[in-house]
């Protein structure tokens, strides 16, 4: 049996999209609402989706906050701007019988207007179904991760998580601000320094491992705009740590 856990907020425009997705596959649809002030609730409830507010915690505490919640001993963990795709469903259906360890998943990310097929943005693997007991959420700042239990056995699943992810090169632009003040944050908190060397070289490895060795050149014009837009966030990444050190200085 399946739990499929969704936190949310604001997220009208994509979660009637996420919760058809899911409906048929999981045998509850649980949408945990952390504040929407939209149509979030409502569409959610009205697609198959059981709703329950709280707080937003910080993105691994709510998700750990989540299993306290699922019925179910299995939990498919996905946001509100993904989906599955027809493959994922197929797969996740054919291994429900008999589910054992916990389940990895490509995300394919829909930037701009165009899928995205290099740039280190695909396959993309993700943890998204497991055994509930045997995981936690960790990370306090941004990028959650998911963290098994040893002797927990990681499948790979054929198909896709369709993830919505940036309509626009501003919306990328400040959602990478704002994960960067996010990120400086966890750094300055484990005791990293600001460096100017790193200031200016990492910027530039990231932009070439991308461009270049993971090929988003092939991406066309979005590929340059991500590749672009991700290099530009780690140097605000270091000029935000940079800030930080100023203020306790």
């Amino acid at each position: 049996m399946i739990s499929a856990l969704i936190i949310a907020k604001n997220e009208a425009s994509h979660i009637e999209r996420c919760v058809a997705s899911l409906v048929g596959v999981a045998d509850e649809i649980l949408l945990l609402d952390t504040g929407s002030e939209d149509e979030t609730v409502v569409l959610g409830q009205k697609a198959g989706a059981t709703v329950h507010r709280t707080a937003w915690q910080g993105y691994a505490a709510t998700k750990n906050y989540g299993h306290t919640l699922v019925q179910h001993p299995y939990v498919l963990s996905i946001d509100a701007d993904e989906a599955l795709s027809e493959t994922l469903r197929t797969a996740i259906l054919s291994q429900k019988p008999h589910l054992t360890g916990a389940y990895q998943m490509a995300r394919k990310n829909y930037y701009c207007g165009k899928w995205i097929r290099f740039c280190g943005w695909y396959p993309d693997l993700k943890v998204r179904l497991y055994p509930k007991e045997k995981a936690n959420w960790e990370g306090a700042y941004v990028h959650e991760q998911l963290v098994l239990d040893k002797e927990v056995t990681v499948h790979r699943l054929l198909g896709d998580l369709l993830h919505d992810s940036i309509a626009s090169q501003a919306d990328h632009v400040a959602r990478a601000q704002t994960y960067a003040a996010l990120a400086a944050e966890g750094m300055h908190a484990r005791g990293k320094r600001f460096s100017y060397l790193k200031l200016w070289l990492s910027p530039l490895a990231r932009f070439i491992r991308m461009y270049i060795l993971q090929l988003g050149v092939l991406d066309g014009i979005a590929g340059w705009r991500v590749c672009l837009v991700s290099a530009k966030a780690v140097a605000w990444r270091y000029r935000a740590l940079q800030g930080s050190r100023s203020k306790v200085q």
